[in-house]
């Protein structure tokens, strides 16, 4: 008993403040497993950020950003994508797992509306969200305002940007900020024009911020420091690509 105890105790308190605990919920018959992260000191109107993680899901990564948010104040909520029994043990499982959300693309929506949702149960006002994702999670992101869920804005760090030609392009209302390593290759030249061409043709309040010598993941530490690999850690532009997220969150919320 008393190391359960000791398990709940480190779940409720980060950094001394922050309130953590995992949240079940479903998709049908799939059980997801999010975190809800709970600011000791909320900001007026009750801000919160979903946070889409990369295609190996949630990680280290993704609970250092939303405690970090939750020390400023903001509801966080890291979303489970894959399921509670469905999380890739590698990066050679994550490929087609994220693959077939990217193919299947109504099912992604449908998981990222969930976690929104959640965010909402949890403390956040359904009125003053923002969405942040990486990498994959960028892609989901990107989505979100795609679809115009009920957010104020959407911050994509490394994501993927393309989407089916066959889509249509509707008027986008959330404000769009993406934060871009300028030498990624994961991201084609062409699949960057489409995207600003759709940014356009859709009147999308945008931005996009390109960040010298730096390659996919460049915000991830575990991805090293090789450029030649094609992902890699590059800190000037984690740094940077932060601080143009608290801009963004401060204006938009």
């Amino acid at each position: 008993m008393k190391t359960v105890y000791l398990f709940l105790f480190s779940l409720t308190i980060l950094n001394g403040h922050a309130q953590s605990k995992p949240i079940e919920y479903k998709d049908g018959s799939q059980i997801l497993s999010g975190i809800s992260i709970k600011p000791s000191k909320t900001l007026t109107n009750k801000p919160g950020v979903l946070i889409l993680p990369a295609w190996m899901g949630i990680q280290e990564h993704e609970k250092e950003v939303a405690n970090k948010l939750a020390e400023l104040g903001y509801q966080t909520f890291i979303a489970d994508i894959y399921g509670i029994d469905q999380r890739p043990g590698s990066p050679k499982e994550a490929g087609p797992k994220a693959g077939y959300f990217k193919k299947n693309i109504k099912e992604y929506h449908t998981r990222i509306q969930l976690a929104l949702d959640q965010l909402v149960k949890q403390g956040a006002n359904a009125d003053n969200i923002v969405v942040i994702g990486y990498c994959f999670g960028g892609t989901g992101a990107v989505e979100a305002a795609r679809t115009n869920m009920k957010v104020k804005g959407i911050v994509s760090f490394h994501g993927g940007l393309g989407k089916d030609a066959t889509r249509a392009i509707d008027k986008i209302n959330p404000k769009v900020l993406v934060l871009h390593g300028a030498d990624d290759s994961y991201v084609p030249k062409e699949e960057v024009d489409n995207f600003q061409n759709e940014m356009r043709t859709s009147g999308a309040d945008w931005q996009m911020v390109y960040y010298a010598n730096a390659v996919h993941a460049f915000t991830e530490k575990s991805a090293g420091n090789d450029n030649s690999k094609g992902a890699a850690y590059n800190e000037k532009a984690d740094k940077r690509s932060w601080q143009a997220m608290l801009d963004f969150l401060k204006e938009v919320l």
